[in-house]
């Protein structure tokens, strides 16, 4: 029997719909397990991958210094790392605070919005740094590939998967990632 094909998960600045799309394969994960050895994932609860993985699946965009740090590490344990979902490709819904300064972001969220109470701007040393624009992961690292969508859905996540098990060079058909 050929060796199983390890695959480890992470999640930036995103929603964790793209972990649910992976898990909405349901039970083709079944079959998936046959071929494939889950290291971090939302099927495991390992925080670091433990050694060399063979597939890294991100969502979410970047940012903050943790996100920086996690997925440097993250790239440093894939010999292939997939983006996954438009927040991992070019920043998704987060980017939408782009081209407004840091602080006017800051001083709305957390001191002028209509609702705030105690108004104050989060210091505390536990909290990461924030980034003055949010990036896609391919700024940050190098991505071999990127499942399109928000979220990409099952079926075209089952569709690479089964396609990189396989041995075979991902081909994702129209009919998976049109969106009209």
């Amino acid at each position: 029997m050929a060796e199983k094909l390890t695959v480890a998960t992470t999640s930036l600045a995103g929603c964790f719909g793209c972990h649910m799309s992976f898990l909405d394969i349901d039970e083709r994960i079944l079959a998936l397990a046959e071929v494939a050895r889950f290291d971090r994932s939302p099927l495991t609860d390992i925080k670091h991958c433990r050694d060399r993985v063979d597939l890294g699946l991100v969502e979410g965009g970047v940012c903050n210094a943790e996100n920086v740090h996690t997925l440097r590490e993250f790239r440093r344990h894939c010999r292939i790392l997939v983006a996954v979902g438009a927040c991992a490709i070019n920043g998704g819904l987060p980017t939408l605070r782009n081209p407004i300064a840091l602080e006017e972001c800051l001083q709305e969220a957390y001191r002028d919005g209509i609702g705030v109470e105690n108004p104050q701007i989060p210091d505390d040393v536990e909290l990461p740094l924030l980034l003055d624009k949010v990036h896609p992961i391919h700024e940050v690292v190098r991505v071999d590939y990127s499942l399109p969508g928000c979220p990409p859905s099952a079926d075209v996540i089952w569709a690479f998967l089964s396609d990189l098990a396989a041995g075979r060079e991902p081909s994702l058909p129209r009919e998976l990632i049109h969106y009209d």
